[in-house]
């Protein structure tokens, strides 16, 4: 069952209903189904934003909702390994302030080398030149 009314931009059918804009499948779920538990979401399980049919509806959390759809959260999610291939795996990461995954490893790596390139009487030419030697500049 698709929505045929008024879209809004994020592709979600609307319903004005009592003075307010309500979205369609979180209407359509507490009329055929009954009410949405507090603190969840309607997920889409056919994935169609115009959706209301009830079978494809279901309330989850709004972090398994954002884990199961396709933006950048949930892609990142799916990642096993940084982008030089060590694991992420509970040793070798750690969860910023921000709560982003970060690599151990590639952390450790960063720290010599700016401690390298930041000691006393090392000029830039010898910094950059033991860098290409690394891999580190190309």
């Amino acid at each position: 069952m698709i929505f045929t009314g008024h879209v809004n931009p994020g592709g979600y059918g609307v319903i004005k209903s009592q003075g307010a804009m309500h979205n369609a499948h979180r209407v359509a779920y507490e009329v055929l189904v009954g009410p949405i538990p507090e603190g969840m979401h309607i997920d889409h399980l056919c994935r169609v934003r115009r959706c209301v049919n009830p079978h494809h509806l279901e309330p989850v959390t709004q972090r398994e909702n954002t884990l199961r759809g396709d933006g950048p959260t949930a892609i990142h999610a799916l990642k096993t390994h940084c982008p030089q291939g060590h694991p992420y795996d509970e040793v070798n990461t750690y969860v910023c302030s921000a709560g982003r995954r970060h690599c151990r490893k590639c952390k450790r790596e960063r720290e010599r080398e700016y401690r390298a390139a930041h000691r006393p009487g090392r000029t830039a030419d010898e910094v950059l030149r033991r860098a290409r030697q690394n891999g580190g500049v190309r």
